[in-house]
């Protein structure tokens, strides 16, 4: 069904209005003039802490951007994708990535039948094999031990359960080394294959349909790997050893030497940057155990509930969403800065990446319309913290551009080196200061107090920071199984929400597709496979020199 134009709105042309005097406000001058601003803007739910009174608005704005979430219908379309309703319209889907994590007790229904049986037989299947695995029961070809975990999957597939493994290192099984191969570049399987030893190694291939061309390459590369060293007599028995597949192609995995009994399935309804929670997620159980994934999962649905259940003003989900749209929409904010105080968060600003640009950068409506008066989704990019104040916060500091900054910390570590994790938050939290405060020409003067006049108003304008940057923290007590799933959950929704606001369709990625189709051809022309196809003068000449290089 058409919406109205977003911009048409009484809600959006109030807060354009509102927005002209919001771009004049000072937060010094907001924090200032409410002493209270920090405990009416900040809410908790779900194990995390939202402090969102680091941001360019007051009272006001909220309660206008809540009218449009009302007008845009955000909680009608959220209530929505929790019943079931095929909101992913190109792909006539629906989008159930929330009953992955919910429990046995919690029917989701789909055409008119209980899924949560389904997901859960899988979970269990999940649970039996990793538990065969982390025990040491489940053996090699020449009765070793599982040492090393190899996942080769791509996007969703790669960047989900690598991002959770790295975040829960600390519980992870001491014997299993885990490993991810994502990328065609043949660098990518040459460094993993060179770390493993084929008596001891799981190869889990991670592809729904089995056919997803970057992943099916390394697959088919580990696989001649594998048998150039396994006994030529009983190589297929041995191939069916060491390799497992995440998919639903039965007769692809048979074909390719895996036993169905080791072909764990997920299902249409669940995008693949929406995955992690399902059968993709296998890496994660083998690695920090069934229990802890179960965890992961209970986090997730705990903030689920959140979301579906709690108002908009003390919903995190929404309020990021809400505070997210406004600095993109009315603030002219053009990407996002992802800054995990936690080195095991590393991954996290790259999984950000997919999840958010992935779903929203799209430039037409639900209803196919062209969207030329408004943006869409901001670019997503980060490192953790510390790293990044001594590479990029120069310019975020400094820069022409304003970049919102989600800062993320646990206040206490999973370490003993205490002196280090006090450090750590000391510069989280003066880094959110700092961007909201800034630093003005008088507070340079007074810091360059004793030297000569004129060398101080030489130097007064490349020391002025001019603050007013905005910025979320989100804090939780420890890095857990179960944190780390509500804070994960807590961005899916959050650029769920966006996504309704801007009327575009989340969960499809059409964009994704057209690389890969002239990909297709220019590898079969640079192989000799097929006659060179007429493309502009720069691919010929790129392909060109590719082909005399060989």
């Amino acid at each position: 069904m058409r919406q109205p134009l977003l911009t048409s709105t009484t809600s959006y042309q109030s807060l354009r209005n509102h927005a002209a005097q919001a771009r004049e406000w000072q937060m010094r001058e907001l924090f200032a003039q409410d002493p209270q601003r920090f405990e009416r803007l900040s809410a908790e739910a779900a194990g995390l802490f939202l402090d969102y009174s680091k941001n360019r608005l007051d009272g006001r704005t909220l309660e206008l951007l809540k009218q449009l979430a009302a007008e845009r219908g955000v909680e009608r379309l959220r209530d929505a994708m929790f019943a079931g309703e095929k909101i992913n319209l190109t792909e006539n889907r629906a989008v159930l990535h929330t009953a992955l994590r919910a429990p046995r007790t919690r029917a989701f229904e789909l055409d008119g039948q209980n899924i949560t049986a389904d997901v859960h037989a899988v979970l269990d299947r999940i649970k039996t094999f990793s538990d065969s695995v982390r025990s040491g029961a489940w053996l090699g070809h020449t009765g070793k031990p599982i040492t090393d975990v190899v996942n080769i999957g791509i996007g969703g597939s790669d960047l989900g359960p690598k991002m959770v493994c790295l975040a829960l290192r600390q519980f992870a099984h001491p014997r299993l080394a885990m490993h991810f191969v994502s990328n065609v570049d043949g660098h990518d399987m040459d460094a993993a294959l060179s770390r493993v030893d084929p008596e001891t190694t799981l190869f889990i291939i991670a592809s729904k349909t089995f056919t997803t061309a970057e992943t099916m390459m390394n697959a088919n590369t580990a696989r001649a790997w594998f048998l150039q060293q396994a006994p030529a007599q009983s190589a297929e028995q041995a191939l069916a050893k060491h390799f497992v597949a995440v998919s639903t192609n039965v007769e692809a995995i048979k074909t390719f030497g895996i036993d169905p009994a080791n072909m764990f399935p997920f299902w249409d309804w669940v995008g693949g940057r929406y995955s992690v929670w399902s059968a993709i997620g296998l890496p994660v159980a083998l690695s920090v155990g069934f229990g802890y994934f179960n965890d992961l999962l209970a986090g997730a649905h705990a903030m689920d509930e959140h979301f579906r259940t709690a108002p908009i003003e003390q919903n995190l989900p929404m309020i990021m969403g809400l505070v997210g749209f406004w600095n993109r929409e009315f603030l002219r904010c053009a990407s996002v800065s992802i800054a995990p105080y936690h080195q095991d968060l590393n991954r996290f600003p790259a999984y950000l990446q997919q999840l958010d640009m992935e779903s929203n950068g799209k430039r037409v409506t639900r209803a196919g319309d062209t969207i030329t008066d408004y943006d869409t989704g901001p670019v997503i990019w980060g490192d953790v913290g510390t790293n990044g104040q001594h590479a990029y916060f120069q310019l975020l500091h400094q820069g022409t551009d304003v970049t919102p900054i989600d800062f993320i910390a646990a206040l206490r570590p999973a370490h003993e080196f205490h002196k280090h994790h006090a450090a750590l938050l000391a510069n989280c939290f003066a880094q959110s200061e700092a961007f909201m405060k800034g630093k003005t020409a008088d507070e340079v003067r007074q810091d360059l107090a004793g030297q000569p006049a004129d060398e101080i108003e030489r130097l007064v304008p490349h020391k002025t920071f001019p603050g007013n940057r905005p910025s979320n923290t989100i804090l939780m007590e420890y890095l857990t199984p179960a944190t780390l799933g509500a804070l994960i959950a807590l961005y899916e929704h959050k650029v769920f929400v966006q996504g309704a606001l801007w009327d575009v369709n989340s969960y499809d990625q059409w964009g994704v597709e057209l690389g890969k189709v002239l990909a297709k051809k220019i590898e079969a022309e640079l192989n000799g496979e097929a006659r060179p196809a007429q493309h502009d003068s720069s691919t010929n000449g790129l392909i060109a020199r590719a082909k005399a290089a060989v």
